[in-house]
């Protein structure tokens, strides 16, 4: 949708980045409307991996963004030659969610998070293009009738226009059925690019725009750990959790995912530790302990006492005497516990006057 320039700033002494929408496109609307949402969203954000907007301007009819310059490669590239070796995976992850964090902070989702939106270079990683980005109000997704426009999965896939947003082997199945996407929405994104990071493969394929929808919607990818043996178990489960159907079923935010991420990092998963859960689950896990703690205590005092109280019960013996019919003498002798239970008894009968 725009074209990118290397350029001098001479009053600052400094190399930017310039990306101008072409005139032949400025009268479209929504292109000058993306291009514009861009700016909003970008210049709302300060964050070290997210590219810096310096200037914002129109100038002998082309509207331009002053950005950031950047040099490296972008994870796409990056990823045609393969995974990442673990390290640089686990760095790079926690640096795109951090990123994503504060801009879902911001209330901005990004709704196109994918490899080729993200800048890997020595600082570090640098989330780009906010033109799809969702700031405030719901977002009104054109009908699924639409969806013939889509681009064909291929080596480099485009950012469908004029359609429902997002790239297509990225989008969530919220997206793909026209709901309101929000900051889980990423989640689901976040998770097919971690995904891709680990294992080289994208996690849905299919041999047309038809399948590969089916695929998002309905299918779940092999385990990373089938395609890459020495992965952890955590980490299996991290992006499983990414990749739920069901919004409600993914990680309810970023940060739960990058505090997941970083204690993989830390070995965490080498010590057959289950993943660190978010703040309200660790509170309702934390009860339930105290919980089952102080039962079984009450449940062990109790069991104490009554058997303590048994053992009194069986030293008292209490005695009766019933007379006999006239001419006998019959005396009954019965043992009681505490709870009134008979635990034995003796009875003695004999004639008058005999014992």
């Amino acid at each position: 949708m725009g074209e990118a320039y290397r350029a001098r700033d001479t009053r600052l002494d400094r190399t930017v980045a310039i990306k101008i929408l072409p005139g032949h496109l400025s009268d479209n609307a929504e292109l000058r409307q993306r291009f514009e949402r861009e700016a909003r969203a970008v210049s709302s954000l300060n964050h070290p991996h997210i590219c810096t907007l310096h200037d914002i301007g129109h100038q002998d009819g082309v509207d331009f963004l002053v950005m950031e310059y950047l040099e490296g490669e972008t994870l796409a590239d990056r990823l045609r030659k393969g995974p990442l070796p673990r390290d640089q995976f686990l760095r790079t992850a926690i640096e795109i969610a951090d990123a994503l964090d504060r801009a879902h902070k911001q209330s901005v989702v990004h709704r196109d998070l994918k490899p080729g939106n993200i800048m890997l270079t020595k600082a570090g990683v640098k989330l780009l293009d906010f033109g799809l980005a969702k700031l405030d109000g719901p977002h009104s997704a054109p009908a699924l009738s639409r969806l013939s426009a889509l681009p064909t999965e291929d080596k480099s896939p485009l950012t469908a226009e004029g359609t429902i947003v997002g790239t297509l082997q990225y989008m969530a199945p919220e997206q793909l059925e026209g709901r309101e996407a929000d900051a889980r929405t990423d989640i689901f994104a976040l998770g097919t690019v971690l995904y891709e990071m680990a294992t080289g493969q994208r996690a849905f394929k299919g041999k047309s725009q038809a399948s590969l929808i089916a695929a998002i919607l309905t299918s779940e990818p092999p385990p990373i750990s089938s395609l890459q043996p020495m992965t952890p178990a955590a980490l299996d489960r991290l992006v499983k959790t990414c990749l739920a159907k069901d919004p409600d079923e993914r990680w309810q935010s970023v940060r739960d995912l990058a505090n997941g991420l970083k204690w993989i990092a830390q070995d965490g998963s080498q010590a057959g530790l289950a993943l660190p859960v978010g703040p309200l689950r660790a509170w309702r896990n934390r009860l339930w302990i105290f919980t089952s703690a102080v039962l079984g205590l009450t449940v062990m005092v109790l069991g104490i006492l009554y058997y303590r109280a048994e053992d009194v019960g069986q030293q008292q013996l209490v005695r009766a005497s019933i007379e006999a019919p006239p001419g006998n003498r019959f005396v009954f002798s019965s043992g009681l516990r505490s709870d009134g239970r008979a635990w034995g008894s003796e009875a003695v009968a004999s004639e008058a006057g005999q014992e």
